[in-house]
């Protein structure tokens, strides 16, 4: 019979070499060869448990055999509580939907609630789940936690809460009826030349590109005016690069470009598009050309154009930022923008892991600026303010069926 100190002695030599699986079956055949009580003692000696080693047991005299490289038999061990709870995600996702906001340089999207109260809120929801598993699900879902930053000046907006709720609700009953929603804007102009472009990117060692030393454009360095239009429900992105000037006409010259390229096709059954949009710039809510030109879209289209304007000072929080701009941004970055071809290539390159595709196209049409808009043809404009806020929200009609979309 042999002693429980040669065992020890045996296991100790070969047990560091071993993984769980071969410990288990190794145990196992000294106990079957050791015959009555070699269970307990081989459990004494290596330390592992009775089950385990009974287990080992059963794998040896069926015969048990697994595929390269696992330790366990497949479908062992409890399941994730994401397949055995479906539903969690989508109610983790719904909950703190509301109470996220957007940095524009980073696709991180973060929330001030406390592990624990979202733990405890979804209980209630019969989703009973740890705070240590709602923090790593908040990682998953490209969640972070991050300090205050000092960028805002003067006061917010009393309204400026409520009018980010009325937008969440308008687009989300929007989505929920297959309807089109896009966020709009226009990227920060960019000059065509050889000049230097923030980021850094793999290049041989000590051989970084030569850019023109200073960055002072004349009037007669050509630029490019990126708008972009960026599809909420379908997560996709369409650029109309303008060579001329960021006017109203030229902002919705671009979304009629995304219409008749993609939205049509995309949405045949559509009954409006929902638009949401800065307070300021091209697409602001005070810009008369702005509404002139979407009445003549709307006409043309022969759909209601819905608007929701964010509320001043909080262009950010518009999701063309954070899930359309800031991956272009990132995917030129140190490549100077030579010409308007490298410019387009560069945006419609632009990709994502959760699967964004863009679609860019050069525009060398001519804007005019200066263009003054009468009060004969502000009256013209069939709008309908919303009872909130009629000046951030309203819907363009149009005055007729048109004869072709």
């Amino acid at each position: 019979m042999v002693s429980l100190a040669e065992l020890r002695v045996k296991f100790r030599a070969v047990w560091p070499l071993l993984d769980e699986r071969t410990r288990r079956l190794m145990a196992a055949s000294e106990a079957i060869t050791l015959g009555h009580g070699g269970v307990s003692l081989v459990s004494r000696a290596c330390g592992l448990s009775r089950k385990a080693i009974a287990k080992g047991i059963r794998h040896i005299r069926q015969g048990v055999v697994l595929p390269a490289g696992r330790i366990r038999r497949p479908g062992a061990g409890r399941k994730p509580i994401t397949v055995s709870d479906p539903q969690l995600l989508n109610t983790l996702e719904a909950m703190i939907e509301d109470q996220t906001r957007g940095d524009p340089e980073s696709p991180l999207r973060w929330t001030c609630k406390s592990t624990r109260t979202i733990a405890k809120e979804l209980a209630r929801h019969n989703h009973p789940v740890s705070h240590v598993k709602v923090a790593q699900l908040l990682h998953d879902l490209e969640y972070s936690l991050q300090s205050n930053r000092k960028t805002e000046e003067g006061d917010d907006h009393p309204d400026r809460d409520a009018q980010f709720r009325h937008i969440a609700g308008a687009v989300k009953r929007c989505l929920a009826h297959k309807q089109p929603v896009i966020s709009v804007d226009t990227k920060k102009k960019e000059l065509i030349g050889n000049y230097a472009n923030v980021g850094q990117q793999w290049r041989p060692a000590k051989q970084p590109t030569p850019v023109r030393g200073h960055d002072f454009p004349t009037p007669d360095v050509p630029r490019a005016y990126p708008f972009g239009i960026y599809d909420i429900g379908r997560n996709t992105g369409f650029v109309n690069v303008g060579t001329d000037h960021d006017t109203g006409a030229f902002a919705v010259a671009s979304i009629r470009g995304w219409w008749r390229h993609e939205g049509k096709r995309l949405y045949p059954k559509a009954a409006t598009i929902l638009i949401t949009a800065d307070a300021g710039g091209s697409n602001g809510w005070r810009l008369r050309l702005w509404k002139v030109e979407l009445q003549k879209f709307s006409d043309d289209t022969g759909l209601p154009i819905a608007v929701c304007h964010f509320p001043p000072g909080t262009s950010k929080w518009n999701k063309i930022e954070h899930r359309l701009f800031s991956f272009i941004s990132s995917n030129w970055r140190a490549e100077p923008l030579r010409d308007y071809e490298t410019v387009v290539n560069l945006i419609a390159k632009t990709t994502t892991a959760k699967g964004l595709t863009v679609t860019c196209r050069l525009d060398r049409r001519k804007y005019a600026t200066g263009r003054k808009v009468t009060s004969a043809e502000m009256n013209h404009i069939n709008l309908h303010p919303d009872r909130f806020h009629g000046d951030w929200n309203y819907v363009i009609r149009p005055h007729h069926s048109p004869s072709h979309g």
